[in-house]
């Protein structure tokens, strides 16, 4: 059994919901990265996910832009995030991580290479921001023979065929996202939201994380009502921007720990 099934079976086990907040690995450089993931799980994450840089994302928003130039200015690659998972199992055998990032690292590796690569540094899951469902098949199985989910996201414009197909090749969770546009917009509407969900259960089985646009804890408790989980990534990038390098830690663990009440605040 996967570490994402056993920490959500856990929490539903439990009647809570999960938090899976985001950073991205090498920002504001390689050496805060690793405290920042353990500072994560010790302010309540359940997931952590671990954004790989990329020169020319297409969802995420000029908070994770600038977080992604900063990390690649300071020589953060793909072979690196994994060496930083790695030094990260060391001491944490039981928090899954999910990478998230875009198809040209993975493809400059090469499928198979990086699939048994991030297996073998202990990555849980992989979430590709440009590869289409209808053209994932490969990645998938990919995924899946190397004991990884393959985690894709559904926007609110996804038609119940494109999530059928979604459900047929996922695992771990689907990442749905709250609005049309892309990360960090404050444009959350959070009834929205909930009325999509129910379409999307009809689809699949799988826990529905939701993310884009979740600032806060009262933010995060209103989507905690109905997703399994809540993703949460801008604002704690923002944190750490604000933040020194003495700092930052101290700083990202208020923030979560606070989001983390807000999640716990609402019954399963």
């Amino acid at each position: 059994m996967s570490r994402i099934k056993t920490a959500f079976d856990r929490l539903n086990a439990e009647g809570r919901k999960a938090l899976i907040p985001f950073i991205t690995a090498g920002d504001p450089d390689a050496t805060l990265t690793l405290p920042l993931m353990h500072t994560l799980v010790e302010a309540g994450a359940d997931v952590i996910e671990l954004g790989v840089p990329f020169s020319d994302p297409m969802a995420d928003g000029p908070t994770i832009q600038r977080a992604s130039e900063r990390a690649l200015a300071k020589g953060m690659t793909l072979r690196k995030v994994l060496a930083l998972v790695v030094e990260f199992r060391k001491t944490d055998v039981q928090t899954p991580v999910v990478l998230m990032g875009y198809a040209n690292p993975i493809e400059a590796m090469g499928l198979e290479k990086f699939a048994a690569a991030a297996s073998a540094a202990g990555v849980d899951g992989v979430l590709v921001v440009d590869y289409p469902p209808e053209e994932a098949e490969k990645f998938g199985t990919a995924m899946k023979l190397n004991g990884m989910d393959p985690i894709f996201l559904i926007a609110p414009t996804s038609t119940a065929e494109r999530i059928a197909h979604v459900a047929t090749i996922a695992s771990g969770y689907v990442y749905y996202v709250s609005l049309a546009g892309v990360t960090g917009s404050g444009a959350l509407n959070v009834e929205a939201v909930a009325e999509r969900l129910p379409m999307i259960r009809e689809q699949t089985g799988l826990p529905v994380g939701v993310g884009f646009g979740i600032r806060d804890a009262a933010t995060a408790a209103r989507i905690a009502a109905f997703a399994d989980a809540v993703v949460v990534g801008s604002r704690i990038i923002e944190e750490i921007e604000q933040s020194t390098a003495e700092t930052a830690c101290a700083s990202v663990k208020a923030l979560v720990a606070d989001i983390r009440r807000g999640v716990d605040g609402v019954q399963a």
